[in-house]
């Protein structure tokens, strides 16, 4: 609780209005300080984008990034005055005091996910990470190893990275999920080939948070010796991670999804069984010879101190989370109906609630709720409308998946938040369906689904 304290402490001292112009300062929201506020005070409205909003939106957005944790930033603070040398340089204190800086971190990073700290290496993200694992294992064993093996559901970088190699003339088997959002094992089985080279699995969904049955997955891995590799970034912190019993050979995490800075994620490596890979980019040899480029180590203390965090408050933090979670869903599903949780119930972390929303359209709703920062499910913003790729997948609806939003909940998050979020969300989805002919027939007892629609 200390901590909550102290972020909504900081929140409101740097979020009080100057002269009533938005200042520079205004960069954390001020939610917890003015949920159960009215928002309609003049002084606290800002217009950005041509889009005018009378306060601060709530942040529910923490699958898209969390707030930097005001721990994390007191110790960058302190290594951006002190361990200010080049980590690398090996013949001056100064080098040597930053690149233990970065050993620190290194090994808080380990021990988060229970790897030795050899096994640890820094770089710019999980983007990168999941770019480098999956090009260059398939590069490396590119004589023998023709095959990769991921799923529908994974993040852009991997099925971008896995369209690259199939340009190059590698085979990928991308495999459906089940309904719940979870892979079918047995499917996952019988897609392994003799030249198979890597297999593939994020094992928390960005869009709907479910998670993978990652043991399951590394034994099948395993029983044909398979490098197996997992886009953690939205695991790490958040749910216990073993890479020994996931049986992983690759890992790709990112600092700025567990309260720590953008710019700076790891990427763990397998050391016994070795399994080699050809890096992205050449140069000075560093971590490795694995990612060339001179390390920031202001950046990498932040991401080893949020690693540190996230291990000492998982517990709490995760009952935090869930009960925050359900006070969200009960209070949307007491006043609607025509709410579905996309993704699985039972196998999800509970700091991610995918919702959708029958009778509603998305865009129209993430319009009405500007007081709320929340991210949509379907790529309806875009110039195609598309639904997600993620639940389409799933074997949702066009028109539900088109009516889904993520809320994202995290440390930080207050219960006024989350009431006002329901307030808000409940009074703009009430307001699209009185104007929605489909809703009201609905009401009147009328299969919409059996209409036979004619064109004109």
């Amino acid at each position: 609780m200390a901590s909550k304290a102290i972020f909504s402490t900081i929140r409101r001292s740097l979020t009080k209005p100057r002269g009533g112009a938005v200042s520079r300062g205004h960069h954390l929201s001020t939610s917890a300080a003015t949920a159960s506020e009215s928002y309609a005070g003049d002084e606290h409205a800002i217009v950005m984008k041509g889009v005018r909003i009378s306060g601060r939106p709530l942040y529910l957005d923490m699958q898209s990034t969390t707030p930097l944790d005001p721990r994390v930033f007191d110790a960058m603070n302190a290594s951006s005055i002190y361990d200010y040398g080049n980590p690398h340089s090996r013949t001056h204190l100064y080098g040597w005091e930053a690149e233990n800086a970065v050993e620190v971190a290194r090994i808080q990073v380990a021990k988060l996910i229970g790897a030795s700290p050899k096994e640890i290496v820094f770089l710019s993200g999980a983007t990168e990470a999941n770019n480098t694992v999956v090009k260059g294992v398939m590069h490396f064993y590119k004589d023998k190893k023709r095959h990769v093996i991921t799923t529908q559901t994974e993040h852009k970088c991997v099925l971008d990275s896995c369209r690259h190699l199939q340009q190059e003339g590698f085979e990928v088997t991308y495999l459906p999920v089940k309904t719940d959002g979870l892979v079918d094992l047995e499917m996952l089985r019988d897609s392994i080939r003799p030249d198979t080279g890597l297999v593939s699995v994020m094992a928390v969904n960005n869009e709907i948070g479910v998670v993978q049955p990652m043991e399951e997955i590394g034994r099948i891995c395993k029983e044909h010796k398979i490098p197996f590799h997992t886009d953690a970034a939205q695991a790490i912190g958040k749910i216990p991670v073993d890479v020994e019993k996931w049986n992983v050979s690759f890992m790709s995490m990112s600092g700025h999804k567990i309260y720590g800075p953008k710019g700076v994620g790891a990427m763990y490596v397998r050391r016994r069984p070795r399994v080699r890979l050809e890096p992205l980019m050449n140069g000075g040899g560093q971590e490795r010879g694995l990612r060339s480029g001179t390390l920031a180590t202001q950046q990498v203390v932040g991401f080893g101190v949020a690693c540190e965090l996230a291990m000492k408050e998982m517990e709490y933090d995760e009952k935090w989370i869930k009960r925050l979670q359900e006070r969200l869903l009960n209070g949307v599903r007491e006043k609607l109906d025509g709410v579905v949780v996309n993704g699985s119930l039972e196998s999800r972390y509970a700091g991610n609630l995918n919702l959708s929303f029958a009778y509603v359209e998305g865009e129209s709703l993430l319009m009405g709720l500007k007081e709320v920062a929340v991210s949509s499910g379907s790529a309806c913003t875009s110039a195609s409308l598309e639904p997600s790729y993620v639940l389409r997948a799933l074997g949702v609806d066009e028109d539900m998946a088109h009516t889904s939003i993520r809320f994202g909940i995290g440390r930080f998050t207050t219960e006024e938040e989350i009431d006002k979020a329901v307030e808000l969300t409940v009074k703009q989805v009430d307001k699209l369906r009185e104007m929605s002919p489909l809703y009201e027939m609905v009401k009147d007892g009328i299969d919409i689904k059996n209409i036979q629609w004619s064109q004109h």
